[in-house]
């Protein structure tokens, strides 16, 4: 007798989903690329909107094309109409037209809003144009559920030094009468900080964490605000999904991957 085809049924499954609205890095570190694999690792959908094209490597960045905002809303629009997105989460905004056109996608949506401010990097180099810092604070912020800001961004949205400790709690609560639910100010690349992050709620709340020494740490703001943006989509409380991001991006970071001649990129994988 010839063997009959079998059938097999399908699992169909239905994740929870998210979108980054961000910009792309051609090194595959940071930006939308390291946010779909932090949604990927948490078994979220991860939709997305480009809003810039960098050319970058482990190096640097060599080159930022901004995308008109017409076509950033076709993207958002594309995606609206068919998906159900459970969470938003923002990135590099770059100029005044996209922060707008964003911050207007963004307005009607009830789901958690998650904004990391990608103004200066963590190591001081400016991503955002001066003028458009503005526009963030005044279009964007008001509609955070958590604002994610490094060191360098907080100094720009609060106008203090952050020298110490108190100093970081009065920018956080300066950041937060503009409006956000809750802001994190991440410790950033220093290790005098001892991986220190702060997160104000109307009240501060100092979360501890161990320092990894590593020179592989590109990505890692974008992958804390994206793993943060996943565990919101799958309903977990704006507290436990931080503690979940912090946890993933130390694990990413003991294993950070050297490639490259630079600064290699934390790891996606096999890392919980």
């Amino acid at each position: 007798m010839r063997p009959t085809a079998r059938t097999m049924q399908a699992n169909h499954l239905k994740p929870p989903i998210a979108l980054t609205i961000a910009g792309s890095d051609s090194g595959g570190g940071a930006g939308l690329q390291a946010d779909l694999r932090a949604f990927m690792a948490f078994q979220v959908h991860g939709c997305s909107a480009i809003t810039c094209v960098t050319a970058q490597n482990t190096c640097g960045v060599e080159r930022v094309d901004a995308l008109p905002p017409d076509g950033l809303k076709a993207q958002f629009q594309a995606v609206q109409k068919d998906l159900a997105i459970d969470a938003v989460k923002t990135g590099m905004l770059l100029n005044i037209e996209l922060i707008k056109a964003t911050a207007a996608m963004l307005e009607p949506l009830t789901i958690p809003k998650v904004i990391d401010p990608v103004m200066v990097s963590r190591t001081g180099a400016v991503l955002l144009e001066e003028q458009a810092i503005q526009a963030m604070s005044q279009e964007l912020l008001p509609q955070a559920t958590l604002l994610t800001p490094n060191r360098h961004e907080a100094r720009l949205l609060s106008g203090l030094v952050l020298d110490d400790a108190s100093a970081v709690e009065k920018a956080a609560a300066i950041i937060h009468s503009q409006g956000p639910a809750a802001v994190l100010i991440k410790s950033g690349s220093d290790p005098a900080h001892g991986g220190r992050d702060l997160l104000f709620d109307g009240t501060a709340h100092w979360l501890t964490g161990d320092w990894v020494d590593t020179p592989h740490s590109h990505g890692t703001g974008c992958t804390l605000s994206a793993a943060i943006t996943a565990c919101l989509a799958r309903g977990d409380t704006l507290r436990d999904a931080i503690d979940k991001a912090r946890n993933y991006v130390k694990q990413g970071l003991k294993q950070s991957l050297a490639i490259g001649h630079g600064q290699g990129p934390i790891c996606h994988w096999a890392i919980r």
